[in-house]
């Protein structure tokens, strides 16, 4: 017999978490259901709200009603055809309904200015994931969800015929022992990237090191995936794969990216070009980069070196979110010996490449690929926005490499359903960064999007779940 009141426990305080105990807490209101929903979050309140709180929170929509062309397919090419048609078809189909559901709870969108580049459509929260998660945990609360926060889950309880009774937590600094029981669970709580033991396991050496992209990233330690595992949870994902971008290690921002690399050279500490650096759109080759930068290059660190032509890039500024400005002098000499690279080699450099950069530089187009190439000659060469560097004062960034999420993670279903050896495991749902599903690189302006919407579906179904039982 059903008990008078089920619990349902919510891990995690992101995009994907927030949305879930919204979402279930509606769905319980609209079928009169008692249901206890508690979401518990390992931060402190100052400090929730993962890496949503920081993220500029592009979706990959060209209108809030309105997906753009190829949608479905753009993610499933960017997976070499190895993620799951089934998921990202429940993502198409959730995608708008789950940006009107945002709308009705306050949260306006516009277009964004952030990259220079041609690209998926894409749509933007005004005031970006601060206002996802201010929204959706004003919402959260008033529908009777209860916050816990400097409370870390440790483990999943399960009866021994199978079926979760709670969780344990620890809270506070002292890691207080608590148990909560839980009828049902949503695993919300991220990656693994905040956790050096497994980054390094994963990674290599080094990995351990990798800077973190925003304040909140810290904090995705890999809990949900340990515990899910420990009860026999399947993964899934490319476990060799993460996002990472180029940032400014001088910025105290949250990823402070400098995407202005493409429209001129990249340099090692040694002043020497190692990359193609027009070979795509910025989008398509960050994360390479990134990685490149962190793991094979001496230092992990790299030079942008450009310039002052960037200036007359119309809205250059948007694709630098650093607020330091670059290095500048008006020689190459003095360049070199502010960002500490071998002035004879950097200034090499420089002359090899504008030797070959002779095509005709009003073909230049910064918004997409214009085919202005160095020539063959060069090594390595440069495909698109070779322009020679003449111009004075000439600029540079350094960059390092900084993860934002890991790829691997729970294997879930169009339900949100986490899945074992034998499928579902009653009761036990994930949404996020907490599941797999991306490979090789990720589809751009996809992550916030698929947290929310099978966040929203995760909710619905621990509540379907808790109906039936």
């Amino acid at each position: 017999m059903m008990r008078n009141l089920q619990k349902l426990v919510v891990v995690g305080h992101g995009a994907a978490g927030l949305a879930a105990a919204l979402s279930a807490a509606e769905q319980a209101r609209s079928r009169s259901l008692r249901i206890d929903i508690t979401l518990i979050e390992k931060s402190r309140e100052v400090e929730a709200g993962g890496n949503t709180r920081w993220s500029p929170s592009n979706m990959r929509l060209a209108a809030p009603d309105r997906l753009g062309p190829g949608f479905e397919d753009d993610i499933l090419e960017a997976s070499c055809g190895t993620a799951d048609r089934n998921y990202f078809r429940a993502l198409a189909d959730n995608a708008t309904a789950t940006i009107g559901w945002l709308q009705t709870h306050g949260v306006e969108f516009v277009t964004p200015i952030y990259y220079l580049s041609a690209g998926p459509a894409r749509i933007q929260p005004v005031g970006g994931g601060r206002v996802i998660v201010e929204k959706l945990l004003e919402a959260a609360k008033k529908a009777g969800v209860r916050v816990l926060y400097d409370s870390r889950v440790s483990r999943l309880l399960k009866k021994q015929a199978g079926g979760l009774v709670g969780v344990d937590i620890q809270s506070g600094d002292e890691g207080v022992a608590t148990t909560a029981d839980a009828d049902a669970v949503i695993l919300a709580c991220g990656g693994f990237q905040g956790n050096p033991a497994m980054m390094r396991a994963q990674f290599g050496p080094g990995a351990e090191t990798l800077r973190l992209i925003s304040p909140g990233t810290r904090f995705d330690t890999g809990d949900g995936i340990r515990m899910a595992t420990e009860q026999g949870a399947r993964v899934s994902g490319d476990w060799n794969g993460m996002h990472v971008e180029p940032i400014d290690p001088r910025s105290h921002h949250s990823a402070p990216v400098v995407l202005v690399y493409p429209y001129g050279i990249v340099v090692d500490q040694d002043g020497r070009r190692f990359l193609d650096e027009g070979s795509g759109l910025v989008h398509e080759t960050w994360e390479a980069f990134a990685r490149d930068i962190h793991f094979t290059r001496p230092g992990s660190i790299a030079y942008a070196v450009l310039d002052s032509s960037l200036f007359d890039i119309p809205g250059f500024e948007r694709a630098i979110r650093s607020e330091v400005p670059p290095y500048q002098a008006e020689s190459l000499q003095d360049l070199a010996v502010q960002i500490g690279v071998p002035a004879r080699n950097l200034i090499e450099t420089v002359d090899t490449f504008n030797a070959a950069a002779t095509s005709d530089a009003a073909k230049f187009d910064a918004t997409r690929c214009d085919g202005l190439a160095a020539a063959g000659t060069l090594k390595p060469p440069k495909s698109n926005w070779a322009r020679a560097i003449t111009r004075s004062p000439y600029l540079a960034y350094p960059l390092v490499g900084a993860v934002a999420y890991t790829f691997g993670g729970l294997a879930t279903n169009e339900k949100a359903e986490v899945l074992g050896e034998r499928g579902p495991i009653p009761g036990l749902y994930a949404a996020g960064e907490t599941t797999g599903h991306f490979y090789g690189t990720a589809p751009n302006a996809v992550a916030l999007l698929r947290a929310l919407v099978f966040g929203r579906i995760a909710g619905r179904e621990a509540v379907a779940f808790l109906r039936g039982r």
